[in-house]
């Protein structure tokens, strides 16, 4: 039998050992809040952080941000939170335990951002690709469909099908943003080409992103993107021996002949920025979008089998979406019924893009109601 003594300490070795291994709970706690001094940053990831893909890169903005900023911050994350009432709980457990700034990283933590932040004026918030601010709540958001419409190019120039699919999670404006973009970017160099998609009514859903990617092949396609957060569709193309286009982050480790190209995210500059004018008393409510000039997006390394004229028409279109000189949602644009939505001559505005419903010519199919 063992003594009183011998029992206590096998309980208080084995309570230790599962305090030092335990990784982010599943909220934040006042134990975090660490050095007063310091700036207490929190992130909240819809999914896992994983090796690649939209939360990876929010991560490595926030790792940039500490490495930027040293002592002056200290950061805590939360992952795979889902959208809605835990998204709110977990929101609403930062700033109640004294988190200076957090940024919630999903379209869908829009409305608990906007919530919670009435209820501590005093915390700053940053949502990402959002459209409601408050006097403590700046919205960002890349323009990643800068990014779409140039591998949009790749993927015309390099289909023999003139099929390509699109792998995507949820029918909101940022999605079908990047759907026709991808599109338009494809009729600029092949009109015959055609965009189908399949939606997955999810951010991160591996099987059921591969059984996407299955089924569009199947159909025809020989490039399959995705606007979804696994590595799954390109994991598919590889083994079924088409082309692919990468989202988020360079994936072509999962998919070496594939993986033509990549519409990569950087965040880290902007969290650098926005904490430091939070330590500073100068940071004020904005709607930041940032795209290729700014460096939020970029194209990941093209891969040896585009041809070097491919290459350089790629490299050119770039060079004008930098300069201001090409807009890809300058008119003539017309939806999939033909009608005429922007006119010749001119460009959508930031808030027509921030509310697009609507599909361009060219995408198959009927867009979820």
């Amino acid at each position: 039998m063992m003594t009183t003594n011998r029992m206590f300490l096998i309980a208080f070795t084995v309570s230790l050992l599962a305090a030092c291994g335990q990784k982010d709970a599943a909220e934040p706690d006042a134990s975090d809040a660490g050095d007063a001094s310091r700036l207490k940053v929190g992130f909240v990831y819809v999914t896992p952080i994983s090796d690649a893909g939209w939360t990876h890169q929010h991560d490595l903005g926030r790792l940039q941000m500490e490495d930027s900023l040293g002592d002056q911050v200290e950061t805590k994350y939360i992952e795979n939170v889902p959208e809605g009432a835990e998204a709110e709980r977990v929101i609403r457990q930062f700033a109640a335990d004294g988190f200076d700034l957090v940024f919630t990283t999903s379209f869908g933590y829009m409305n608990p951002t906007i919530k919670v932040a009435e209820m501590f004026p005093d915390t700053t918030f940053e949502h990402a690709t959002g459209y409601k601010s408050a006097a403590n709540v700046g919205t960002y958001v890349a323009r990643f469909y800068e990014g779409r419409y140039l591998s949009g190019i790749v993927a015309g120039k390099m289909t023999k099908s003139n099929v390509a699919g699109y792998v995507a999670a949820f029918p909101i404006p940022e999605v079908l943003r990047g759907i026709n973009a991808f599109t338009l970017g494809m009729r600029s160099v092949n009109p015959d080409a055609e965009v189908k998609v399949i939606w997955t009514n999810s951010w991160f859903d591996p099987g059921r992103e591969r059984e996407a990617a299955d089924v569009l092949i199947t159909q025809g396609a020989d490039i399959v993107t995705h606007h979804t957060d696994s590595t799954a569709a390109v994991q598919a193309a590889e083994e079924k021996g088409v082309y692919a286009i990468g989202y988020h982050s360079d994936m072509s480790r999962y998919g070496e002949t594939a993986h033509l190209t990549a519409v990569t995210h950087h965040w880290g500059d902007f969290y650098t920025r926005r904490a430091q004018e939070v330590l500073d008393g100068s940071w004020s409510s904005q709607n930041v979008w940032g795209g290729i000039k700014e460096g939020m997006i970029r194209l990941a390394p093209l891969n040896d089998a585009v041809p070097a004229d491919v290459a350089a028409l790629v490299a050119e279109k770039e060079a004008a979406i930098r300069s201001g000189d090409l807009h890809p949602f300058s008119g003539p644009i017309s939806n999939q019924d033909g009608e005429e939505l922007v006119a010749p001559g001119t460009t959508m505005s930031d808030e027509d893009l921030q509310k697009m419903e609507w599909y361009v010519e060219g995408v198959q199919g009927k867009l979820p109601r």
